[in-house]
């Protein structure tokens, strides 16, 4: 589609202590965007004035992104309902209008039934259908009641992966000839690689030979298995050091106490590094020079660790899931999600790896181009079809 000027796409910031991945992905996006489809479209990202700075900063160094705080963003879960009630989200929208928006992504967030702008919603993965029972009552009906808003009040479905889109079609059939799938690639910027991670490691007193799991603490992400696998090479004298990064679920906090508490009572605390909510700059400095990423996620609707791993050509051991399969091919060692046996055989296969620093893979910028072209196409569909 030829337009005269770039379409001014709205987001709401993603906060990365609640969400590392979403957070990830959207500066990825962002940064996609301004490489591989300059004046295709304006980010405008939208922020509450309580957004914490550090986490804006790096938004607001992409070239073509604009960043807005209002107080219309900071909205308490009390003022959820009223785009439901009001048939918009009457703040959110006149934020938009002053900054002259023509499309709104919605991601966690509904912005109502008579919102004025085309909209498409991003759905990350259906993990409360799939796994229910990791959901409180409360949770999962939140959860699935804004689904269904976006559902029925007609948004374009974006899905990050053909598995997310069976389930999607599974769920909710209504979605058919309204759903895209535009896969996530990532390509850190030149900034963020800057550090050397001979100095991370220092810094944290890690060894040069280590794997490393940078997912947040949330129960679906199966940290105990690594523990598990953990416990039974130590049986064998094999005592591998796993590196961990990331916040705490909001939603259940002391499920990190849990999984420390259970590492120092096994004896495995000199084995289970955590190092807490470190910068992104350091994840990535850690990734490139681990043995191998381990993602034993239960579940996930496009995993930005492995799409992170993929970018320097990083070794994976990953769950054996199906958006796993699709992600990494056959480029990747599988276990099942409740196999810490064949867990720990792999780890075991990477006894004494030779220590390097990887750098970005050669093939990565086209991979990134499609998915920003894939995006801009996306929206740009969605924008002609609203008019």
């Amino acid at each position: 589609m030829s337009v005269a000027r770039p379409i001014r796409l709205a987001f709401t910031l993603i906060s990365r202590k609640a969400w590392a991945g979403g957070y990830n992905y959207q500066l990825n996006l962002f940064n996609a965007l301004a490489n591989y489809c300059p004046g295709a479209i304006t980010p405008v990202v939208f922020a509450g004035e309580a957004h914490e700075p550090g986490e804006l900063a790096p938004v607001r160094q992409v070239p073509g992104v604009e960043t807005v705080c209002s107080v219309h963003f900071d909205r308490p879960a009390l003022t959820s309902l009223l785009p439901t009630m009001f048939a918009q989200d009457r703040g959110a929208i006149f934020s938009f209008r002053s900054r002259k928006i023509d499309a709104v992504w919605e991601n966690a967030r509904f912005f109502g039934w008579q919102s004025p702008y085309p909209s498409v919603a991003w759905i990350p993965d259906f993990q409360h259908r799939q796994l229910p029972h990791l959901f409180s009552n409360k949770a999962r009906r939140r959860r699935e009641m804004g689904f269904q808003l976006q559902v029925v009040s007609g948004r374009t479905i974006i899905l990050s992966s053909r598995s997310a889109e069976r389930d999607c079609l599974s769920y909710y059939p209504r979605t058919k000839g309204r759903t895209a799938v535009v896969r996530f690639a990532s390509e850190p910027s030149a900034e963020l690689l800057k550090l050397d991670p001979v100095q991370v490691l220092q810094k944290y007193d890690l060894p040069k030979t280590y794997f490393y799991v940078p997912n947040q603490f949330w129960r679906h992400k199966n940290h105990r298995i690594v523990l598990e696998a953990l416990a039974l090479l130590a049986e064998g004298g094999v005592r591998p050091i796993v590196v961990a990064s990331g916040g705490s679920d909001p939603n259940e906090p002391e499920y990190l106490d849990q999984i420390l508490r259970e590492a120092a009572e096994r004896g495995l605390a000199q084995q289970f590094r955590y190092l807490g909510m470190i910068p992104l700059a350091e994840v990535y400095a850690l990734l490139r020079a681990s043995a191998a990423l381990i993602n034993p996620s239960r579940f996930e609707g496009w995993s930005t660790t492995v799409e992170e791993a993929k970018s320097f050509g990083v070794p994976m051991v990953l769950s054996d899931i199906d958006v796993h399969r699709e992600q990494a091919e056959q480029r990747a060692y599988y276990f099942g999600t409740d196999d810490a046996p064949g867990l720990a055989a792999h780890l075991q296969d990477f006894a004494h790896p030779v220590f390097v620093v990887r750098e970005m893979n050669d093939q990565l910028g086209e991979r990134v181009r499609e998915f920003a072209e894939s995006f801009v196409s996306t929206i740009e569909q969605t924008v002609r079809t609203h008019r």
